[in-house]
């Protein structure tokens, strides 16, 4: 009788049941065996590494001894506990995953009922759905938890040890213990390595010769070339020609040295291969000038240059040095100069772009230095990381430097060059000052400067008498005359501009440290104070004289300016100090080349052109003056200013004077035709005193040109600064009519609520007719100002949660998300 094999029960989950168990499987061994797999690995990447030849064979006999012992112990160990999952275990495990145990439901046979029909199909309906949920049976993966068995994480250790061996180790080594022979027959076949590094400033990757299966290729010069033989020592040698110095390590057979031309690059031996290198030069860089030295706005000397190199300049030198034999050598510079470094100015840099070849401007403010104003000779040299030079030639030009115009100040700034040029012309320089001082009741602009002017004549004199004048008192001394000087040239407009300044820092620097709303709200109103200070000064000062300055002006009313600090102040209170340090860029600069408009929209008054040419006339009657004082000087025998009652030599000069003469005339006929045009405040008491004023220049300068004629130059020059004095005073009451009329076309504008033509500071349309595309036009122009704040809370949102922005900004962040 043939007895059938009953079904297995477990039939719709037997997939999910072998995975199971095979997976209790590798949870057991991984939990027997992780200590003794762990100390393999750990021997491979030890012989991989030769580690072994570190030590004396002795030491590595016991020490490898030692190890194969706890090996053989954990081995043991491992085996012991190591138990095969059963059947009913998988069994047990997998049905502990399914819901209702339907694995334990498939086992179990029908206990009472087995006669009843409905108690049979109902036991059968049973275990229909028990089969069906287990054939949803899915396999239980292993779970070895060997952290908690491994505290000390030796099975990673081991891993990644045995990584870096593959990767870096020799293969060779594997197998082979200190002190004990290679088995016969098995002799290791000798292996090399190399690498070529490429200098890192090239950017090139470097080659592991291994994988270089082409003849020939080539690198950049100064590419270090690493060789590492294995095996019995001279199984391998070196042949090459591309290198005159190789250093050798015996005991790692590890050679190295620097690819510098081209050449043969061979390994001899039984895995030999050879190849021809091509060195590519390093390129020494160039450095050319780009144009001509000019000056800048506020005086600063500017350099245009041309750089490159192959790889990249990495830095650059502008040397300046005096050039003596051209210097004209009368009055404070007669003597010989003392003996002063040359100036060594570093060259600007791209900070992003790229270096290779690249053109900038040299800009650097060397108004106070003695150098200022006389010639010079400049050279450009650049470096590259290789510590090559590369020279750019010489030029010999007039170092550019801020210039003055007021008489007073330009005197002072010429004594203070004669100082710096050598101490001993101090007593020259103090009795000048003194005479500046003869009768100075409103001859300066500021009741300060005559003090000071005593002060400096006074400490010079008191260091002369006492022996105590040297370098340190002189520099003193010229510092002192050099703010004089820019007192008497500007007024209080410096100190207006220095005001500014430090305002303007303060609020950067609020920005960057994310300031409260009220410290933001302070720091604003003393900008705009700062701002209107220096507006106003900047209105009360004469059109600049002939000074052609680089860059551009802009013409802008004070109410744009406004405009463009609120808009600033509320950006920051935003939160969008990006978007707010643009605007705080674009205010600085409209600062910087700013001339105060006159009219409405920009528009100029009538007569700002007649200004122009009174103000270049005012120069050129300056220059006059100071060639008649130098002539006068010549008649006296360069003994400075010549004392009432003093006579000129005779016969000296009489011819130069003639031509001053005619110059003088001229400028007397371009008043009078100056006079003829629409000048500013006409009919007004302003406009009135300026025209008087100008007709008694006038007068002056026809008294001037007689004298010349006549031979007399002390007359006139003291005609000539009777003439100038009439000139400043004619453009000052000029420059209070057109206030007065600037204010009162303001008043005029502010009532008609901004009726102004063109676009504002921040490129919207006064009259709103045009939207730039920008959030605040997206607002005034129909967007949903609830979208706008959502996408305004998420970018804060955002922001808050970059942990690389500075702690300062982020709190701020999250008391705007606190508050909205």
């Amino acid at each position: 009788m043939i007895r059938r094999k009953a079904p297995d029960p477990h039939a719709p989950c037997a997939r999910a049941l072998a995975l199971t168990r095979a997976a209790m499987v590798a949870e057991r061994a991984a939990r027997a065996f992780w200590l003794p797999a762990s100390m393999a690995l750990i021997a491979v990447a030890a012989m991989r590494f030769d580690l072994f030849a570190h030590i004396s064979p002795l030491w590595g006999f016991w020490l490898g001894a030692g190890f194969a012992l706890v090996f053989l112990v954990a081995l043991g160990v491992g085996l012991w506990r190591f138990h095969w999952p059963s059947r009913a275990e998988a069994v047990a495990r997998l049905d502990l995953t399914l819901p209702g145990r339907p694995l334990a439901a498939l086992a179990d046979a029908q206990a009472i009922g087995a006669q009843d029909s409905e108690s049979v199909a109902l036991w059968q309906a049973h275990r229909a759905r028990m089969a069906a949920a287990a054939a949803s049976a899915r396999p239980v993966p292993p779970a070895p938890r060997l952290a908690r068995r491994d505290p000390y994480a030796l099975r990673l250790i081991a891993l990644t040890a045995v990584a870096l061996a593959l990767l870096f180790g020799a293969p060779q080594r594997v197998g082979e213990l200190p002190g004990m022979p290679s088995p016969a027959g098995a002799a290791i076949s000798p292996v090399w390595e190399g690498w070529i590094t490429p200098p890192a400033y090239t950017g090139r990757p470097a080659l592991y010769l291994n994988e270089i299966r082409q003849n020939d290729f080539d690198v950049p010069q100064g590419s270090r070339v690493v060789l590492r033989f294995y095996g019995p020592p001279g199984a391998h040698h070196l042949g090459q020609t591309i290198a005159e110095e190789v250093s050798t390590e015996e005991e790692s057979q590890t050679l190295e040295f620097a690819a510098m031309q081209s050449g043969r690059l061979s390994i001899i031996g039984p895995s030999s291969r050879s190849w021809f290198v091509q060195v590519l030069p390093d390129e020494a860089p160039r450095i050319r000038f780009d144009g001509q030295m000019r000056r800048g706005r506020g005086g600063v000397m500017e350099q245009p240059f041309l750089a490159e190199d192959d790889y990249g300049v990495t830095g650059g030198t502008a040397t300046i040095e005096l050039n003596l034999a051209a210097v004209e050598r009368r009055h404070g510079l007669a003597r010989e100069p003392e003996p002063r470094e040359a100036l060594e100015l570093d060259l600007p840099l791209p900070m992003t772009a790229s270096r290779a070849r690249f053109s900038d401007v040299l800009r650097e403010d060397l108004s106070e230095h003695p150098w200022a104003h006389l010639p010079v000779r400049i050279s450009l040299s650049v470096r590259d990381a290789a510590g090559q030079e590369g020279q750019g030639g010489e030029r010999r030009e007039v170092l550019p430097a801020r210039r003055f115009f007021e008489p007073g100040a330009m005197a002072v700034a010429e004594l203070r060059r004669d100082l710096l040029w050598h101490r001993d012309n101090a007593r020259r320089a103090a009795r000048l000052m003194r005479a500046m001082l003869h009768r100075p009741d409103g001859a300066f602009r500021d009741e300060e400067i005559p003090e000071r002017l005593r002060g400096a004549v006074d400490f010079i004199e008191a260091r002369l008498e006492n022996g105590r004048w040297d370098g340190a008192a002189r520099d003193e001394v010229a510092n002192e005359m050099w703010d004089l000087a820019l007192l008497m040239e500007e007024g209080e407009l410096a100190n207006a501009r220095e005001r500014l300044r430090r305002a303007r820092e303060r609020l950067e620097q609020a920005m960057r440290d994310g300031a409260s709303d009220d410290e933001i709200a302070e720091l604003m109103d003393e900008l705009r104070e700062a701002t209107r200070d220096y507006m106003r000064m900047l209105a009360e000062q004469p059109r600049e004289r002939g000074e052609a300055g680089g860059g551009e002006s802009l013409d802008i009313t004070g109410d744009q300016i406004r405009e463009l600090m609120d808009r600033i102040q509320e950006l920051m209170e935003e939160g969008r100090m990006d978007e707010a340090a643009e605007l705080m860029a674009r205010l600085q600069e409209l600062l910087e080349n700013l001339q105060v408009t006159e009219g409405e929209g920009g528009e100029p008054m009538p007569g700002s052109e007649a200004m122009e040419g009174l103000g270049d006339t005012l120069s050129d009657q300056q220059g006059l003056a100071d060639e008649t004082f130098r002539e006068l000087q010549q008649q006296f025998g360069g003994r400075g200013l010549p004392a009432p009652g003093d006579e000129p030599g005779e016969g000296e000069g009489e011819g130069r004077l003639d031509g001053l003469a005619e110059r003088q005339e001229a400028l007397r006929e371009r008043l009078r035709e100056q006079q003829l045009q629409a000048l500013p405040g006409e009919g007004t008491p302003e406009g009135d005193a300026a025209l008087d004023a100008l007709e008694e220049a006038e007068r002056a300068m026809d008294e001037a040109a007689r004298a010349l004629r006549d031979g007399d130059a002390r007359d006139a020059l003291e005609r000539q600064a009777e003439a100038l004095e009439q000139l400043r005073e004619g453009l000052r009451q000029m420059n209070d009519a057109m206030r007065a009329d600037r204010d009162e076309r303001a008043g005029e504008r502010d009532r008609a609520e901004g009726e102004g033509t063109g676009r504002d500071p921040l490129g919207r349309d006064r009259r709103g007719e045009a939207d730039t595309g920008g959030d605040l036009g997206a607002l005034e122009h129909g967007g949903d100002p609830r979208a706008r704040a959502r996408e305004l809370m998420d970018e804060i949102r955002r922001r808050s949660g970059e942990l690389e922005r500075p702690e300062d900004e982020r709190d701020y962040l999250n008391r705007l998300i606190e508050r909205f």
